[in-house]
């Protein structure tokens, strides 16, 4: 029997790697839906009616709702490792697997890119790069930066992308490395090559401050008013993590008192943004609209993973990175 599979909101599931849409094909119907972030509930229920396999972005949202008016869904396979928007308990009541990619899997593509974000900012290619192609080659001098080598550079979360981070800066530029992570041991933070450090430690100590933590009730807007008012004078900010860590008006603040030298960042509080939103406004910050994870090597694990998930379920397989484990009790 062929099953009925849907790809919701995922801009890149399946454009770069034709195979992985192949071997869904090969499985059933397969569809793409391009909804509203915020839908969910019954609208959602109602227009993914019928589908039992669903691979989800970081938007629409699986709330309990969703899972009361839905029909049966064998599995939600989140192409991504965050699962903010699924209600996994409600997921878990119906009978839903619920599957992530392992973070080992965006490793180096999110560390990398949050080392590319702090050359561009504290050598200031893109304003150098600008003024070269306006005709302003005149104006190189202006472009002044600072070397990493020698820096204290503070990760605040020193985990599977933090700790890579710390690797390339440590080993690659000879920085000094000291990290804030409260889920690790002051042993584990130092086999991991880092000085151990509480969080206001860190931010009074360090020249380059790296956010690599996860979002939840304890560390929303962990960087706040008081906060930055411990930093250095000058400190430059990278944030490949989410936006939600740095409350967004007292972030504003900073840069105009100057608090803040430059800022490199991947994730904006409330994303997706237009083009109106203040940050976009400053000259001493670069944002990139969430694209850490996008390297050919990193989608096509990604992808890799999401399809072996779903060939293993429809075959009455246990896939791997199970979230909600205690759904495999009710099959």
């Amino acid at each position: 029997m062929g099953y009925r599979i849907a790809i919701v909101n995922s801009s890149s599931f399946g454009k770069h790697f034709p195979e992985h849409m192949e071997r869904l094909k090969a499985l059933g119907e397969v569809e793409r839906f391009t909804v509203p972030q915020d839908m969910g509930g019954k609208e959602l229920a109602d227009k993914l009616m019928g589908y039992s396999v669903i691979i989800a972005s970081v938007t629409a949202q699986y709330n309990r709702e969703f899972f009361q008016y839905k029909d049966k869904t064998l599995l939600i396979a989140r192409h991504g490792i965050g699962y903010n928007n699924i209600d996994i308990t409600a997921a878990t009541e119906k009978g839903t697997i619920v599957t992530k990619v392992p973070a080992i899997v965006e490793r180096e593509a999110v560390a990398e890119n949050a080392v590319a974000l702090l050359m561009d900012v504290i050598r200031k290619v893109t304003p150098a790069s600008l003024a070269a192609k306006n005709g302003r080659w005149s104006e190189r001098a202006s472009f002044m930066g600072y070397e990493i080598k020698d820096k204290v550079v503070g990760v605040i979360g020193l985990g599977n992308i933090g700790s890579r981070v710390g690797e390339i800066l440590k080993n690659g530029f000879n920085a000094k490395l000291v990290a804030y992570d409260p889920n690790l041991s002051a042993e584990e933070i130092r086999n991991r090559g880092a000085e151990p450090l509480s969080l206001e430690d860190l931010l009074k100590t360090a020249d380059i401050i790296s956010l690599n933590a996860y979002v939840d009730k304890k560390s929303y807007h962990l960087i706040s008013k008081e906060e930055f008012a411990l930093m250095k004078d000058g400190v430059i900010i990278v944030n490949t993590a989410r936006g939600e860590l740095m409350d967004q008006d007292a972030l504003l603040n900073a840069l105009d008192s100057g608090k803040i030298w430059a800022l490199g960042t991947d994730v904006v509080e409330g994303e997706p943004i237009d083009v109106t939103h203040p940050l976009l406004s400053y000259e001493n910050v670069i944002v990139t609209p969430h694209t850490s994870a996008y390297t050919y090597e990193c989608l096509k694990g990604m992808g890799d993973k999401v399809v072996d998930d779903v060939e293993k379920v429809l075959r009455g397989e246990i896939p791997e990175a199970v979230i909600n484990t205690d759904v495999l009790s009710k099959k």
